[in-house]
């Protein structure tokens, strides 16, 4: 299991719903064959393969869609010559971002106008060949091509954006390495030198001061999981231009801060560390409790 996230409300409670990514879909698969419409206490479990939300069917009936990537010119005739073809308009609106990129709202009568519009627009190309022959290679479809699609309500968009940090998160876990100790020669080229040995490096950053220096640590980003467990492996306390390295899975705040509650909670390594001093004698008491000091210590770099 690569990553595992129970669904919480704002008060912390479960929303009755999770997510586990495993490695191999194999591994996906037979979770689902052997614990779908399990009975765990008063609950029967279900088990499916996790879904996009554009994948999914929906039966959703709308009337008011939203349009994006339009052009610069766009205005609301142009908005009506675009739309009114597929049926009565009884509201509307153009509107624009921070960065001056505009949208509209398109509001029609009947929800087959509104679906028909959606099947036809979307993903159309509205740039002129002019912009077209200006575009770089790597331009994403998704930042040029009209996006014809049913409005959503705030809280809906709130729920997708949720969703996606979640997948973001899924897939970023177990390949994202923190690397700490650098030297404050260290650039990214460097840095991507260093660690390329172990696997194909999707990304790397030195962090720089406002001088260009790097700040003594960066994060570099593997493909697979095994790669950054490999890199791991070999590189943590490597002595590089005369330092050891730190280097291990890169963390979220809240998650490391955690980690650390745990760790010095009563019973935790601090503690241990103490009491195991007491039963060995005062010299070794103060051993103990350095040892426990300092595994905490590395243990949260």
């Amino acid at each position: 299991i690569l990553s595992c996230k129970v669904a919480t409300d704002a008060n912390g409670k479960s929303r009755g719903h999770g997510f586990v990514h495993y490695e191999t879909e194999e591994a996906a698969k037979q979770a689902i064959e052997r614990v779908n419409n399990m009975q765990i206490g008063d609950k029967q479990v279900e088990v499916t393969s996790f879904k996009k939300r554009s994948d999914r069917e929906t039966a959703t009936v709308f009337t008011n869609i939203y349009a994006k990537n339009l052009p610069d010119d766009f205005d609301e005739e142009k908005l009506t010559a675009m739309f009114g073809g597929y049926g009565t308009i009884t509201s509307s609106c153009i509107l624009e971002d921070k960065a001056g990129r505009k949208f509209c709202f398109v509001n029609f009568e009947t929800p087959e106008s509104a679906q028909k519009a959606v099947e036809e627009l979307n993903g159309k190309d509205l740039r002129t060949e002019e912009q077209k022959s200006e575009a770089k290679e790597d331009d994403k479809p998704e930042d040029y091509l009209l996006y014809v699609g049913r409005a959503q309500s705030k809280a809906e968009r709130a729920r997708e954006r949720t969703q996606n940090s979640e997948q973001t998160s899924s897939r970023a876990a177990g390949v994202n390495l923190y690397v700490k100790n650098l030297d404050e020669a260290t650039t990214d080229a460097s840095l991507r030198e260093l660690f390329e040995p172990f696997g194909t490096v999707v990304s790397c950053i030195a962090m720089k001061d406002d001088k260009e220096k790097c700040k003594g640590f960066g994060f570099v980003c593997y493909s697979t999981p095994d790669e950054a467990t490999k890199a791991v492996t070999e590189m943590h306390l490597k002595v590089v231009q005369g330092k050891p390295l730190y280097v291990g899975l890169a963390e979220k705040k809240d998650q490391r801060q955690e980690r650390l509650r745990q760790r010095y909670a009563p019973g935790g390594c601090g503690p241990a560390g103490k009491g195991m001093g007491k039963g060995m004698g005062k010299e070794m008491g103060k051993g103990g409790m350095m040892g426990g000091m300092m595994g905490g210590m590395m243990g949260g770099m």
